[in-house]
């Protein structure tokens, strides 16, 4: 679909919501939306579809004088992303907080308000947000190593070819818009990994030359933008996604089980934004005694995110093998970090424990 049909489809989208609006007003009926439950209560997961899908719950929201400001702020945010697609603008989603400034009593209280107004419209729509012409103040991601981005000039339109292996002691950035990025690379593999430290670590060791790869700096949650340039990337280079985060509940299941399956928050856009083919490389509980790795006793935090993902995640307790991981960590009450590694020598990640676990795929947590 091209970009100019995805714009069309949008408006066609808003536009039919305010038609509805519009004739049961007329009709002298209170007007309603119907926008799904975005929990992870309300979430499947299939192993054939790869990624966490609703499961079909909905809410309605009915003009009432207790929503009839929310109502008011979701018809004028359907109107702003119409009027950004015509103008061929796009808004951060603090400047549209700011632009909200001029709705006078629909105005909004904080952005968190605004934020949640923004992402009920992007559910009620079944549409991204980058399609409403809205993006998001995050980091998208860094890139480095044997790969050849191909964008477009901003104000020629001519083509542009970016070498990640190119950028000194920096890296690519990805930006907050991805879908007209095209790739070209050799590369055997995609290794996503948390932190930017341990990212520049492998940088600074000549990883990706040695090993023929493209690593991926995520920077804690991959923003969006990261999530749906590494499936674009894994999908159209046919190349395999391997994780590499801290070993404790956080990496495991915010990070990982982010970027792999997606959130029960933005279940109706999940197939665009993780990436199924993923597979966890580490730091696993396993790696703390065959590594001897100094820990941290586990807090009360991970525990109780630990005991939620082993109750509650579809997608946990679907893999016995993820729940045996969970069980050993919760028995040693201890969690590790990716720098851990580091007591052996700064150069041990990359000269030692990353390539000891490629040679063992089928170890890789699923």
């Amino acid at each position: 679909m091209s970009k100019q049909d995805v714009g069309s489809e949008t408006v066609e989208k808003i536009r039919g919501e305010a038609k509805e609006v519009y004739q049961r007003v007329s009709r002298r009926q209170k007007p309603q939306m119907k926008l799904p439950i975005r929990a992870l209560s309300n979430v499947k997961y299939s192993p054939g579809a790869g990624h966490f899908q609703l499961n079909g719950r909905n809410k309605v929201r009915t003009l009432t004088v207790n929503t009839v400001k929310t109502f008011a702020q979701t018809l004028k945010m359907l109107a702003m992303s119409l009027d950004l697609i015509r103008t061929k603008r796009h808004s951060t989603k603090r400047e549209a907080y700011y632009q909200a400034y001029n709705w006078e009593q629909a105005a909004f209280s904080g952005q968190e308000e605004s934020d949640t107004v923004m992402d009920d419209v992007e559910a009620m729509l079944a549409t991204n947000r980058e399609q409403l012409h809205f993006r998001a103040d995050e980091h998208g991601g860094e890139v480095a190593g044997e790969l050849i981005v191909i964008d477009r000039d901003r104000r020629s339109g001519k083509r542009l070819e970016i070498d990640c292996t190119r950028f000194g002691s920096g890296a690519y950035s990805v930006p907050t818009v991805v879908e007209e990025l095209q790739f070209r690379t050799q590369a055997k593999f995609i290794l996503a990994v948390e932190t930017k430290g341990m990212f520049e670590r492998l940088v600074e060791e000549d990883f990706y030359d040695r090993h023929h790869c493209i690593l991926v700096s995520m920077g804690g949650v991959p923003s969006r933008a990261c999530r749906r340039f590494i499936r674009r990337l894994a999908d159209e280079r046919k190349i395999p996604v391997y994780v590499f985060t801290d070993g404790d509940p956080y990496g495991y299941f915010n990070i990982y089980r982010t970027l792999k399956v997606g959130s029960g928050n933005a279940a109706h856009l999940n197939e665009y934004f993780c990436v199924p083919q993923a597979r966890f490389l580490g730091v696993t509980p396993q790696d703390i005694d065959r590594y001897k790795l100094p820990t941290h006793p586990l807090k009360d935090v991970d525990r109780k995110r630990a005991m939620d993902a082993m109750r509650n995640d579809p997608f946990i307790r679907r893999q016995k093998r993820w729940q045996e991981a969970i069980e050993g960590m919760l028995k040693m009450g201890v969690r590790v970090e990716q720098q851990a590694l580091a007591k052996h020598g700064l150069e041990y990640v990359a000269e030692k424990y990353l390539p000891e676990k490629l040679r063992k795929p089928e170890e890789f947590l699923p």
